[in-house]
């Protein structure tokens, strides 16, 4: 049996814009969750750079063009009758809109007992009741002020918690998340990042973050993998890529965060401009696709799309400045 729980090797996966036109979302994607400990790992990058669609892919929702999504060894998409229901219910999903999640005709418990119905329908009422309230309690809800609520009758956050309970019911392995903090009041943030962190170290239950925000992701994940147009340009541990990014697009996300402090400036925004020809040129030939906007590019990124390289911060790169002399000099 795989040592992996999850595992996406080689993704390729594009999608049709207009006529005759497609757009590449993710290009040689390799990611691995593993089946030992829990770990909390983000998948980060500006919008359009492919991380809901890994997202997708790992769901079982889309199919990658070319490549390999697979659960504890075995190809998702061939999976089938038991082995499909168990991926189902060991991989569950949380999205970025909680009040899309819930049909407003029906009390949010609705979505609970739903849940078990579907997946185990052996329990009786007095187990199903047991279980939710169980649930609800694991996130630091208060069943008694839950059950019976229409989703108008809750807040964002208290919703987005509901559906972490949902997905605990069924003690998956693994969580999805897709942006689960971006639509709820600040201040609700932490408590719901809170609940995410509990789930892994008191729960054993690992997560895919999705996410644009470091700040939020640098609070609750043990690894990173940064995309920039479907690609992976950065990955390693959380603290090693943000205390010491090594690929120049990841310097400028960080250097893009505010710091609360009125003394410091941010940095002078870089010519998006510049290059952008010569961007159009690199894609087409094959070259790196952050060239345009890199302050470090080189000619020779024009030739060829950079590898990951091991980087002195013990993280992976995928940028020439990281080529081992020995290769470069070749």
């Amino acid at each position: 049996m795989s040592a992996d729980l999850l595992e996406l090797r080689g993704i390729h996966k594009s999608f049709s814009r207009g006529f005759r036109k497609r757009v590449d979302a993710l290009q040689g994607v390799d990611l691995r969750v593993s089946a030992g400990e829990a770990r909390i790992i983000t998948i980060a990058g500006e919008s359009g750079s492919g991380k809901s669609t890994l997202g997708m892919l790992a769901l079982g929702f889309l199919a990658p063009d070319a490549g390999e999504v697979r659960f504890r060894g075995q190809d998702v998409g061939q999976l089938r009758g038991r082995s499909l229901r168990e991926f189902r219910r060991s991989v569950q999903a949380i999205f970025q809109n909680p009040f899309s999640a819930f049909n407003p005709f029906y009390p949010v418990d609705h979505v609970l007992r739903l849940t078990l119905r579907n997946f185990a329908p052996q329990q009786d009422r007095a187990g199903v009741e047991a279980s939710i309230s169980e649930a609800l309690s694991a996130l630091h809800l208060d069943p008694a002020a839950i059950l019976g609520k229409h989703p108008h009758q809750l807040s964002g956050g208290q919703l987005q918690r509901v559906m972490l309970a949902r997905a605990f019911l069924l003690r998956p392995e693994l969580i999805i998340a897709d942006e689960p903090v971006s639509m709820i009041d600040a201040s609700l943030r932490a408590v719901v990042l809170a609940n995410m962190l509990e789930l892994k170290e008191r729960h054993g239950i690992s997560q895919l973050y999705i996410t644009h925000d470091l700040s939020t992701a640098r609070q609750i994940s043990d690894r990173i993998l940064i995309l920039y147009r479907g690609r992976v340009v950065e990955a390693g541990s959380m603290d090693h890529v943000l205390d010491a990014p090594q690929h120049p697009y990841t310097q400028l996300l960080i250097q893009a965060i505010p710091q609360p402090d009125p003394t410091k400036r941010w940095q002078a925004p870089l010519d998006w401009q510049r290059g952008e020809a010569a961007a159009e040129t690199a894609e087409m030939d094959g070259g790196c696709p952050f060239y345009s906007r890199c302050p470090q590019r080189m000619d020779r990124c024009l030739a060829a799309v950079p590898p990951l390289y091991a980087t002195p911060a013990n993280t992976q790169a995928a940028c020439y400045l990281h080529e081992p002399e020995s290769t470069s000099t070749a």
